[in-house]
């Protein structure tokens, strides 16, 4: 008797929804994601740095990377797991964050993920899920600039911080709820 042993298949997309430390944090815990990297896409600015993001003007989202195993969680999962995760009929905020640096967009790494993406949207709009229509970008993924490493990992690092405690927590433990089944142990 032989003893097959599952292929795991890594994928990456890139996802922006506002404040990056609530989506990276969330992602951070669901089986299947190797790893959640909080950086920068789309924009102009060559190496930008969180200074850089908060003018507004480098043309940059605050993002979240993900590496995943498709063989633990499928990139529609994680899409459905990122419209919870922020408000997506909020053109360039989220909440108190105002700026284009808090869209809501996917960069996608494929034409397969490019094309799920824009049906999901169409799914969710058809659906009314929302009362608004729905403004999330859908782009190709560009370069990729990992945020300064005071970012990474930021609510696990820093839980008592005001912002923390006042917006990062209510939006995990709602995920948390939500999504319990898919948490890491």
């Amino acid at each position: 008797m032989t003893n097959k042993k599952v292929e795991s298949k890594s994928q990456t997309v890139t996802l922006a929804g506002g404040c990056f430390w609530c989506i990276e944090s969330a992602f951070n815990s669901v089986k299947g994601i190797k790893s959640a990297i909080s950086g920068y896409m789309g924009g102009h600015t060559t190496s930008p740095t969180y200074e850089d993001i908060c003018t507004g003007q480098s043309g940059h989202a605050e993002v979240v990377q993900l590496v995943f195993d498709e063989s633990i969680i499928s990139y529609q999962s994680i899409l459905e797991i990122f419209f919870t995760l922020h408000d997506p009929t909020q053109l360039n905020r989220q909440g108190n964050d105002i700026g284009s640096q808090y869209r809501s967009a996917i960069f996608t790494h494929n034409e397969e993920q490019h094309h799920l993406a824009k049906n999901i949207i169409k799914e969710i709009m058809s659906s009314r899920m929302f009362d608004e229509p729905v403004v999330t970008e859908v782009n190709h993924a560009e370069v990729f600039y990992s945020g300064e490493d005071e970012h990474q990992n930021y609510f696990n690092n820093n839980p008592e911080s005001q912002y923390c405690q006042a917006i990062v927590s209510p939006k995990l433990a709602k995920f948390r709820q939500t999504f319990v089944k898919m948490l890491k142990d």
